[in-house]
């Protein structure tokens, strides 16, 4: 069976996965705890945990609620920097088989197109994701990925300052991804990934104050898959029909091989693995091997037979 998948063809650093399943920012650190529990060698790729230009502490505690179905955080992409990822991490990344994409967020454009530069050229840094559901500073804090131009400007200044493959992770909060990622793919994305988490809060009744304390946090985990599944469906019908070459990387409440599916027939080319990661590490193997049980049974000898099977 074939399960490679290629992010970026035809540029001078694209991106061979050797099957669909990734796992995403977040939720497996810098990949080095997650290298000791669980084989990363099987997985196509991993995505690293949120990076900033410099150290940041992250939000007050407690940051994470549990939820029915899913979980709420607000950690604050608290990180070394990206200066420390680059001496720290790197280096061990490219000892790695599985490649690592590095997610990274800024307060402006300059700041993305700036992390964009010093991670070109580093040696175990495969790709870029970059997380436009940041606060833009120069737009009275309004997110990044609410705003279409703002997605454009991102993504021109990201796709201006590398070579390497540059995919966009979109906010689910505008309630339609298509303008935005439509945006992404024009500004030179090689692809755009979705969803990131949804805007959501619970309440501490014996303090009577939000949670997480940060006020609110990003929903995620099985209870934001129908709605993550219809956005991805959406989004790979309008770029099959106005930017063909650019891919869909799915996200959202991903638990199973059967989930996993569900994605890749909608339009994604590759998925990626969240929240399942903290119940089971080793949920990205377990997907990756109910996926290939499915194309056996089903005498399927290309995972591209797949992709896209339930658009119209």
């Amino acid at each position: 069976m074939r399960l490679t998948v290629e992010l970026a063809a035809g540029r001078k650093s694209s991106l061979l996965l050797r099957n669909p399943v990734m796992l995403a920012a977040g939720t497996c650190g810098y990949g080095l705890e997650y290298a000791r529990i669980a084989e990363i060698e099987r997985l196509g790729a991993i995505v690293s945990k949120g990076t900033t230009l410099r150290p940041r502490r992250g939000n007050a505690q407690p940051r994470t609620r549990e939820v029915a179905a899913g979980l709420l955080n607000a950690i604050g992409l608290q990180n070394p920097g990206i200066e420390t990822v680059i001496r720290r991490y790197a280096p061990i990344w490219s000892t790695w088989q599985t490649p690592v994409i590095v997610n990274i967020a800024g307060e402006t454009v300059e700041e993305f197109a700036e992390l964009a530069q010093r991670l070109e050229g580093v040696p175990g840094v495969a790709g870029i994701e970059v997380n436009v559901s940041c606060p833009n500073v120069r737009a009275g804090g309004r997110v990044f990925g609410e705003s279409p131009e703002a997605v454009a400007a991102v993504t021109a200044a990201v796709r201006q300052s590398t070579t390497l493959p540059v995919i966009v992770k979109l906010s689910p909060n505008t309630g339609d991804a298509r303008p935005t990622a439509l945006a992404a793919a024009e500004a030179g994305a090689d692809a755009v990934s979705l969803i990131n988490t949804l805007t959501g809060m619970d309440i501490d009744l014996e303090a009577r104050r939000p949670l997480p304390a940060h006020g609110t946090g990003g929903l995620s985990g099985p209870a934001i898959r129908p709605l993550a599944l219809r956005m991805v469906y959406e989004v790979a019908c309008e770029l099959r029909e106005r930017q063909p070459g650019v891919a869909v990387i799915g996200i959202g409440g991903i638990t199973s091989a059967s989930d996993a599916l569900a994605f890749i027939m909608a339009g994604a080319v590759a998925v990626q693995i969240g929240t399942a990661n903290f119940v089971n590490p080793r949920t990205g193997v377990l997907v990756l091997e109910g996926i290939e049980a499915f194309m056996r049974a089903h005498g399927i000898e290309n995972i591209a037979e797949l992709v896209g099977a339930a658009l119209p």
